[in-house]
């Protein structure tokens, strides 16, 4: 016989039969994944997708795949219910307007430190006596760094964007 994660003879139907109003058989499909103590998950997976899909989704798929696309059923029907415009499109938009702000951020520290470093090993050269020619050195430094910094972010933000878009 299949396991199904119920005991034998189990007063309590799952949450899917619970909502649905039905006996839970031994053999549900709904019962490994929509426990009678989570009601809200599976009333949210139904009210997304409906039951009847759900359970074409989950009996069309091999048993050990069955827990990852109830996860992603959960996650997607409660970022619909939370927005239910954009649903996860939006929260993944959300993030990447984080992460750009953030790059930003780092960048404009990291030029920052850049420009101190700069101005630090300026000084420091002004002292030693090589006023013109130190200033230029850091000049040139500073931009092949400034060049540089920015050719990687650019590469950094591109690969952001074909490994979001690949999902």
């Amino acid at each position: 016989m299949k396991e199904t994660g119920r005991k034998q003879g189990a007063a309590s139907p799952c949450a899917a039969c619970k909502l649905l109003r039905r006996r839970c058989a031994q053999d549900c499909v709904f019962a490994p994944y929509f426990p009678a103590d989570e009601p809200q998950k599976f009333a949210n997976v139904h009210k997304v997708f409906g039951a009847s899909n759900v359970n074409k989704m989950l009996q069309e798929l091999p048993v050990h795949q069955r827990g990852d696309a109830v996860s992603s059923m959960v996650y997607e029907a409660n970022a619909r219910v939370r927005d239910p415009v954009y649903g996860c499109v939006g929260a993944i938009s959300s993030l990447q307007q984080q992460i750009d702000v953030l790059q930003t951020q780092l960048a404009l520290a990291q030029a920052e430190v850049v420009h101190m470093r700069m101005h630090q090993t300026a000084t420091t050269s002004n002292l030693a006596g090589n006023s013109s020619d130190g200033a230029s050195q850091s000049s040139k430094l500073l931009n092949q760094h400034t060049k540089s910094f920015f050719a990687l972010d650019m590469v950094d933000q591109a690969n952001l964007g074909e490994s979001l878009w690949s999902c």
